[in-house]
């Protein structure tokens, strides 16, 4: 769920891609290929509800807003954040068209469970530093709703975190100029991805796959 203004900004979503495979990544973002399963399938419905464009809730000293677009012109990243809360604070910023100060909180929604990677905090730092950019603030808790347990996990923003997402967009930034598709080690993990049938792990020592689909179709 991401908008690009600019062609060299590459999507916040897509970390979450390249921290599972960078392979998957680089098929999605550089070779534009996709296939939706199942999973992806889940996963839009369960935004539904969140992407509603500049939608605003007031509730006591909360604002919500859903479906805010996000960006960094220092990482050339941009997305959208499912939701954005904005607690009342005195030491916050202010926001248009709100009295008072509030400190804004990130909050993804995701169609499954916790990872055992840092896919899912890694998207969420992403958007976080996107809106301190944007914002002119710090901002060092986010939170995601997980769909299948029904249950929203805090998750600690701090430097460490978020000096790891600069690296991995450095390098996704990297791919994209030279518009490279890596290869990975395939696993058990491969079954579990939306690209399994796309990905043709066969002919990765021999060819992209842009370029094996275009000598099919010339066939």
């Amino acid at each position: 769920m991401d908008y690009n203004d600019d062609d060299h900004y590459l999507m916040v979503s897509g970390i979450q891609h390249f921290e599972f495979c960078k392979r998957q990544w680089a098929l999605i973002h550089i070779e534009q290929q996709w296939e939706e399963n199942v999973r992806t399938i889940e996963g839009q419905h369960l935004h539904r509800n969140a992407d509603k464009p500049f939608v605003r809730e007031k509730r006591g000293e909360k604002l919500i807003v859903r479906a805010m677009p996000v960006k960094s012109d220092e990482l050339k990243i941009s997305g959208i954040c499912d939701v954005v809360e904005f607690i009342s604070d005195d030491n916050g910023v202010e926001i248009n068209g709100a009295e008072g100060k509030y400190l804004p909180y990130p909050i993804e929604y995701k169609r499954g469970k916790p990872k055992k990677n840092d896919a899912d905090v890694l998207q969420l730092a992403a958007q976080a530093i996107c809106l301190e950019e944007m914002l002119l603030c710090q901002i060092h808790t986010g939170y995601i709703f997980y769909n299948e347990t029904r249950h929203r996990v805090e998750v600690p923003l701090n430097d460490e975190i978020k000096r790891k997402v600069k690296l991995i967009v450095s390098e996704m930034q990297d791919y994209y100029k030279r518009r490279y598709t890596p290869k990975v080690k395939t696993g058990s993990f491969c079954n579990n991805c939306s690209l399994h049938h796309v990905c043709l792990p066969k002919l990765m020592n021999k060819q992209t796959v842009k370029s094996y689909i275009e000598g099919r179709i010339k066939e």
